[in-house]
């Protein structure tokens, strides 16, 4: 019983266990004006064979985003292609999919002929590493590649005047982590007045942004940004996770935004969810109000289609 009543909740958060399930998520999001970002939930690898095997299930993720087609890039993290075994192991994968990203994007003569790939932010004790990695593919040419970035680090604000000098394409997160004192804000307070601050940074310099939250103050903030400098919505994005104000993101999207929603898939459902669960407190709280509310939405629309 209890088992069953995680998986239900987890279905509200994760498209399924198999790639086809997220396809079939993500054509569904495409027909009501979502774009999508997969990820393929897998834990940080210990060996080389386990590293090969996660870059080729990414491989074949890109070869079924290109055959639906369905409008979806991916995201990924550096340990499941082998970052904790050796950098170079998880430069050569990540190499791997970028290339396979970059002939699918040109046999369907996407924009930038690229299929776009997303490194996921890990902990702050894999910041440097990550950023690193991805500095060394950008300096070897790969444009089809950007990072995440977490407002609740201290450092990000010299991080993302980094990316911004180099034109990497950033996502601007809170920060999912429970991240020791000498690196993080503290307060929710003050990660809200970083990202605040880092978002206007990336809407007027930045190249193509990205700004994943829920937080419809910061998505006000953002959009009477881009009203006061005259940006167009077509030159960023809002992103949310797959299952949480589906209500917003279905508005957002409406009011003409480029909202792109993070679904994840795969048999490693239970230790994503458990992690979302347990990294901070406060995400106990996140799910389970978001889990109340899609259910009340959920039991509304079904009334008054009784009626």
């Amino acid at each position: 019983m209890r088992h069953d009543l995680l998986r239900n909740m987890a279905w509200r958060y994760v498209a399924g266990e198999s790639v086809e399930d997220a396809i079939a998520v993500a054509q569904t999001l495409n027909s009501q004006g979502l774009r999508v970002t997969l990820d393929h939930l897998g834990e940080s690898v210990t060996s080389a064979t386990e590293a090969a095997a996660a870059a080729d299930d990414y491989l074949h993720l890109l070869d079924e985003i290109a055959a639906a087609p369905a409008d979806a890039n991916i995201s990924l993290k550096l340990t499941q292609l082998g970052l904790d075994v050796d950098p170079a192991l998880a430069h050569f994968n990540l190499s791997r999919v970028l290339e396979r990203a970059r002939l699918h994007g040109r046999r369907l003569k996407l924009p930038d002929d690229e299929i776009f790939v997303r490194i996921d932010m890990e902990s702050s004790a894999y910041t440097d590493r990550t950023l690193s990695l991805h500095a060394a593919l950008w300096d070897a040419g790969a444009r089809n590649v950007g990072v995440v970035l977490q407002a609740a680090l201290y450092r990000t604000g010299q991080d993302t005047a980094s990316a911004l000098e180099r034109g990497v394409r950033v996502r601007l997160c809170k920060g999912a982590y429970l991240e020791p004192a000498p690196v993080a804000h503290p307060a929710k307070s003050s990660v809200d007045r970083a990202y605040a601050e880092l978002a206007e940074q990336l809407l007027l310099h930045g190249r193509y942004p990205a700004f994943a939250t829920h937080d419809e103050r910061l998505i006000h903030h953002i959009q009477d940004i881009a009203r006061r400098e005259r940006i167009s919505p077509d030159r960023f994005e809002l992103q949310m996770l797959f299952g949480i104000r589906r209500d917003l993101q279905l508005r957002l999207a409406r009011q003409g935004y480029r909202v792109r929603v993070y679904v994840p898939y795969g048999r490693q459902w239970y230790p994503y969810l458990a992690r979302r669960l347990a990294e901070r407190p406060a995400n106990v709280a996140f799910f389970l109000s978001a889990f109340a509310r899609e259910s009340l939405l959920s039991r509304s629309a079904r009334s008054a289609g009784a009626t």
